[in-house]
């Protein structure tokens, strides 16, 4: 969480981007996180975390929706080289979220493949509406991170690893305003 302060404060490090490192990336990978995150183009997490080259796993989906392909994804950085951390990373006024949480309300498809978000997203908008709230986008936008994390951390393969510690799985919050990452779930050890 020390590059998403860099990156709140301004004063960014841009590590691990020179020519050494890219030598010593193209012979293995070892990065020390793994982070499930929108497609949203203003939540780059090598950015938001100032990380450099090989320092991360990134997989990005609408609202962070998860299915076998992108949840074999997550799984390889903790199965095949022990990364120690997985980050599900929603963040404020995500637009995928916002036009699940219309399409459900108003009972409205979307068009095309758009409709397997708005179905992987149903559980948080269940959530939101139990929880109500002032801004129920927001709370389901929380509420899918959290949720997706849960469903993470109990993977029958992930499982293993998170209760002999060698994993941590958390759900968290980006938050466009100000750039700051909170953590809602879990916790990054």
């Amino acid at each position: 969480m020390e590059g998403n302060e860099r990156w709140v404060e301004g004063g960014l490090q841009h590590p691990d981007r020179d020519p050494s490192r890219r030598q010593f990336v193209a012979q293995k990978q070892e990065p020390f996180g793994a982070i499930l995150s929108c497609i949203d183009s203003r939540v780059p997490p090598e950015l938001i975390f100032d990380t450099g080259l090989g320092d991360l796993y990134v997989m990005r989906t609408g609202g962070e929706a998860i299915g076998p392909v992108v949840t074999g994804s997550v799984e390889y950085g903790p199965m095949t080289s022990g990364t120690p951390l997985v980050m599900v990373l929603g963040h404020q006024r995500c637009g995928a979220v916002e036009a699940a949480y219309k399409s459900i309300r108003d009972g409205e498809p979307l068009p095309g493949n758009l409709e397997a978000i708005v179905d992987a997203l149903r559980p948080a908008y269940e959530q939101a509406v139990r929880e109500g709230g002032p801004d129920p986008v927001e709370t389901m936008a929380r509420a899918q991170a959290t949720l997706t994390a849960e469903t993470l951390r109990s993977n029958e393969d992930l499982a293993p690893l998170v209760q002999e510690g060698a994993l941590a799985v958390v759900g968290a919050y980006y938050l466009l305003d100000t750039g700051k990452v909170e953590v809602l779930s879990g916790s990054p050890s």
